[in-house]
């Protein structure tokens, strides 16, 4: 089944490019009838598109509240069915790992780049409810926050409520598609460009080392596992999404030896940059996560777009990037029947301490900034930042 499903995937890729290239090729010559034939979507894929749709819409999706079934429509499962990317994308991409996990919040994740405009219909309604980002807006421009890192002193000094304080930002390398999409040799030459970078790291704050996570030991495998920096193979909704082709082929981890800054590569995004340490001084794990990536930038160039910013595999992601968030313990104001919504009241997301899809573990939360797009990567630190302050100081107003 895995093995027929890597040969369909890498079939699928080599049919996009070689559509792509047109008749005019010397290296490959193909007649309209050719090109009409790769890139119409056959019928079994329609059929399981519209058997999705039935799906979501039937008694086994009747408790499903995803924004993946709230917005295809069946105007949009007819306008979006014979549809495909360039590289061979369907609209069941998109929408595989929602149908499958029912339990899902947003439910689509994107195969390529140009899926976000081909499915635009689907997209754009999901995005404009998400992020409340209308298809008529525009990114900001870049804006790391450098130079401004001062403006977020600890938010804790004495340390009552937050325990740890990180930044993490999301990058795709220009030139390449998303997991579902990539080959093998994507995966391997991508690490090989990334691995380059990471050894040209001349701050020493920065500096550390790289581990594959084919043929890891497992001394390193359990170091890494007790420092809480080792990703498995995704989850249910990244499997489904068909994004963990050629596991581990690719993947792998760096920090630096403070332990303070890690990237992951080739797990849901092609980069994961993350900042963190001890604490709530947000101003200088930011000001680390600036270094990080301005120091990868002069190696690897980024893959971004003009209207919806850095682009991403899971269109929560998009935009900035940036989820900047705190652990951090309220034990009053937790109590509260009306917490989360206190939160979602200042843009905050609230997730258990083991990322998304988890509970809270003795009290502890993982609070962050909801917005990634419409607003610059300084503005998305600043909206954590604030809502935070407001809680606490909440907190200390409970009785």
């Amino acid at each position: 089944m895995a093995s027929q499903f890597l040969r369909s995937t890498n079939s699928r890729y080599v049919a996009g490019v070689l559509a792509a290239l047109g008749a005019g090729s010397a290296l490959y010559t193909l007649t309209p009838q050719q090109i009409q034939a790769k890139s119409e979507v056959d019928s079994a894929t329609i059929k399981k598109i519209e058997e999705a749709y039935a799906k979501l819409n039937g008694p086994e999706g009747a408790k499903c509240k995803s924004l993946l079934k709230k917005h295809l429509t069946k105007d949009v499962v007819d306008k979006l069915k014979t549809k495909k990317t360039k590289l061979g994308a369907t609209l069941y991409d998109c929408i595989r790992s929602g149908v499958y996990n029912l339990d899902a919040g947003v439910g689509v994740y994107a195969p390529d780049a140009e899926a976000y405009t081909l499915f635009a219909p689907l997209f754009d309604k999901i995005i404009e409810e998400y992020h409340g980002f209308t298809p008529k807006q525009k990114q900001p421009p870049v804006d790391l926050g450098e130079g401004k890192t001062k403006e977020f002193p600890p938010l804790d000094p004495k340390g009552k409520y937050i325990k740890s304080t990180r930044i993490r930002c999301g990058r795709s390398l220009k030139g390449y598609p998303f997991n579902p999409c990539l080959t093998q040799d994507n995966y391997l030459e991508m690490e090989g460009k990334v691995k380059k970078a990471f050894s040209e790291y001349s701050d020493k704050e920065l500096k550390g080392k790289y581990y594959p996570l084919d043929g890891m030991s497992k001394d390193t495998q359990k170091q890494l596992i007790a420092d809480h920096f080792l990703f498995k193979e995704g989850d249910r909704h990244l499997q489904y999404a068909n994004a963990c082709n050629f596991w581990p082929k690719g993947r792998g981890i760096f920090h630096n030896n403070d332990k303070t800054f890690l990237i992951w590569v080739n797990e849901e995004d092609h980069m994961r940059i993350i900042s963190m340490q001890e604490g709530s001084d947000v101003g200088k794990v930011l000001d680390r996560l600036i270094k990080g990536v301005r120091g990868i930038e002069k190696q690897v160039p980024f893959s971004r777009d003009d209207r919806l910013g850095w682009l991403t595999f899971c269109p929560t992601n998009l935009g900035s990037t940036v989820r900047a968030s705190v652990h951090i313990a309220l034990p009053k104001l937790a109590a509260r029947k009306d917490f989360i919504e206190i939160c979602e009241k200042l843009n905050l997301q609230v997730r258990g301490i083991h990322g998304e899809h988890s509970e809270s573990v003795g009290g502890v939360y993982d609070i962050s900034n909801k917005a990634r797009l419409g607003l610059s990567e300084y503005q998305a630190v600043k909206q954590m930042y604030d809502g935070v302050k407001k809680l606490i100081e909440m907190e200390e107003k409970e009785k």
